[in-house]
């Protein structure tokens, strides 16, 4: 819900810092490759009990995940590049949940899962909204310019980061706030189901 917005205030510093990049021949792949190793960090941190302590890889993984677009845009986009992005969000957005799971699976392991399987819905509807899209030629850079068709949702990146920064804050509220971002979770991705079906039905995309 906040992505678009939030675009507009972080896309002018991360495309100067991009071209310094570009400039300096790091390539986009490696800055996405050194975003997942921070959130894979972060997540080990959790695991360990110093969810505090995982904040600031947690926080370098973020800027590393709009960094590396913003590097791909100063020299050449592909189509890897954007598959890899979205393989290694998909990656962290999995394993900070699973931190705090190891970290105490007897409190945080119902809610853990309960969480994770919302996640696995709601990224399977975003996903499969972006093959359609594609197939129909639709394009938008609401949220910036991306490989992939980006459909909004009450629940998105700049949620999700907010919501991974207040469980490392209050890690005892894990299970709690799980619950509730879930369920908000599994509304986005049923709202997202019926925009496609609203978009898409009738067509001939589906197959």
């Amino acid at each position: 819900m906040l992505d678009a917005a939030m675009r507009k205030l972080i896309d002018p510093p991360l495309n100067r810092l991009g071209q310094i990049a570009a400039r300096r021949g790091i390539t986009a792949d490696t800055v996405t490759l050194i975003g997942l190793a921070f959130g894979l960090l972060a997540a080990g941190i959790i695991a360990l009990g110093a969810p505090l302590l995982a904040l600031l890889p947690l926080a370098l993984s973020r800027i590393a995940d709009g960094l590396d677009g913003a590097v791909a845009r100063a020299t050449q986009k592909t189509d890897f590049g954007g598959y890899l992005d979205i393989t290694c969000d998909f990656i962290f957005y999995g394993a900070i949940p699973m931190g705090f799971v190891w970290m105490d699976p007897s409190v945080n392991g119902a809610a853990g899962a309960f969480l994770l399987a919302s996640f696995y819905t709601n990224g399977a509807s975003f996903l499969g909204y972006a093959i359609l899209a594609e197939k129909a030629k639709m394009v938008t850079q609401a949220r910036g310019i991306k490989s992939l068709y980006f459909t909004g949702g009450l629940l998105e990146g700049t949620e999700t980061i907010a919501f991974f920064v207040a469980l490392c804050v209050w890690p005892d509220l894990f299970p709690l706030l799980s619950w509730i971002f879930g369920s908000l979770c599994f509304v986005t991705a049923a709202s997202r189901v019926l925009l496609a079906r609203r978009v898409f039905e009738g067509s001939d995309q589906a197959g």
